[in-house]
């Protein structure tokens, strides 16, 4: 078996995060902040261990603005249903992910917000140019992915802030967190969503959002925190305004090991491991007769992450994705929920082959990989 899906979700996890895992399902199982008892306790420290940690990783200080939330999809839809309002301006790429663009049409159809589509390259690559025109002086966010779960490409975040102006700055994490150091403070983001499956190892149904102070979002749910009991008016100190219902204790509890593993490793050491691995597969697939490549224009470390579309002339998608399944090689076929970037890039409407080797890929794996896209081809 070969796994190159790690855009979806990373596997296999590391030692750490099953450990955690199992030891919470195994020996504490309680749930934080509903009880008084022992095992209750225990799993509100793990909680608070993973958001402090967590908070640290991403370079803020005040862990409490640290939102635990389902997914990255969630995140972001707290970010953008919670803060915009009638007639804000909101502008975003035609890179971004289906978890930006459907709140905002749907907001557009039914809020009457409005939204601005800045263009970017055939590679996935945006034009901090033609950002800064489309920002007025009513726009109330700029929404960016850092790093596309179609081409790879990473964006300049670090120059997003001073175009923004009075505008919030929203950034979607999804692809580039645990994957190349972020942080925060020094990109001047105001409101950071992620999910934490991916790079961060977590098992699947842990994201997270850190909201800056002086924002306040309408949250998403109401219901139980487990604080404030005695009130029906639902808490107005974070995280406790965001995070409703009981929480995924077990995935925060495996976050908790994907960040110690993390923190063994360096962020560094994977950031170079997976340049190491990207050059290989591109080099690779570039050399086949028939293969297309998109992006990945230069392969200077950091100018893109490990994820890499490609098609084989002749063939759907899905078709090459059924012949490598066939072989035991996983990829993710289709518009990978992200159908403007697929417009930008020339792949609409029929998608691309998506090979996402994680930082447990090999290069034999990729090799191997290779030599099975060019059978493919060949046939």
């Amino acid at each position: 078996m070969i796994y190159l899906d790690n855009a979806a979700t990373s596997f296999p996890k590391p030692p750490e995060t099953i450990r955690l895992l199992n030891d919470f399902v195994n020996n504490v199982g309680g749930n934080p902040g509903r009880s008084g008892h022992t095992l209750s306790l225990e799993a509100a420290r793990i909680i608070f261990d993973t958001r402090e940690k967590l908070t640290d990783f991403i370079g803020m200080k005040d862990s409490e603005r640290l939102v635990f939330t389902q997914n990255g999809t969630e995140a972001l839809n707290l970010a953008i249903l919670g803060l915009l309002k009638e007639n804000d301006h909101v502008v975003t790429t035609s890179m971004e992910h289906n978890s930006v663009m459907r709140p905002l049409e749907f907001l557009r159809l039914h809020r009457g917000v409005s939204y601005t589509v800045v263009p970017c390259s055939a590679e996935g690559l945006l034009d901090p140019g033609e950002l800064a025109k489309a920002i007025k002086k009513d726009t109330k966010a700029v929404i960016i992915n850092h790093g596309s779960n179609v081409t790879g490409t990473l964006q300049p975040i670090e120059l997003v802030k001073d175009m923004a102006g009075d505008a919030l700055f929203i950034v979607d994490a999804c692809q580039t967190i645990g994957s190349v150091p972020l942080d925060m403070e020094k990109a001047g983001i105001d409101i950071l969503c992620f999910s934490c499956h991916k790079s961060l190892f977590s098992i699947q149904g842990v994201g997270a959002a850190y909201v800056r102070k002086g924002i306040d979002l309408t949250p998403l749910k109401f219901g139980g925190t487990g604080s404030k009991s005695e009130s029906i008016d639902h808490p107005a100190f974070l995280p406790d305004r965001y995070e409703s219902g009981t929480p995924n204790t077990p995935g925060i509890a495996s976050l908790l090991g994907g960040l110690t593993f993390i923190g063994n490793e360096g962020i560094e050491k994977i950031a170079a491991r997976k340049d190491t691995i990207r050059e290989l597969l591109v080099k690779g697939l570039r050399d086949i007769d028939g293969v297309a490549v998109y992006g990945h224009e230069t392969l200077r470390p950091r100018s893109c992450l490990a994820v890499v579309s490609f098609n084989i002339k002749g063939k759907l998608a899905s078709e090459t994705g059924y012949e490598l399944n066939k072989r035991s090689i996983y990829t993710r076929v289709g518009l990978h929920c992200c159908p403007a970037a697929h417009q930008a890039i020339g792949t609409f409407p029929q998608g691309t082959v998506r090979a996402a080797p994680g930082y447990f890929t090999e290069e034999d794996d990729v090799r191997s990989f290779l030599e099975a896209v060019r059978e493919i081809a060949e046939r």
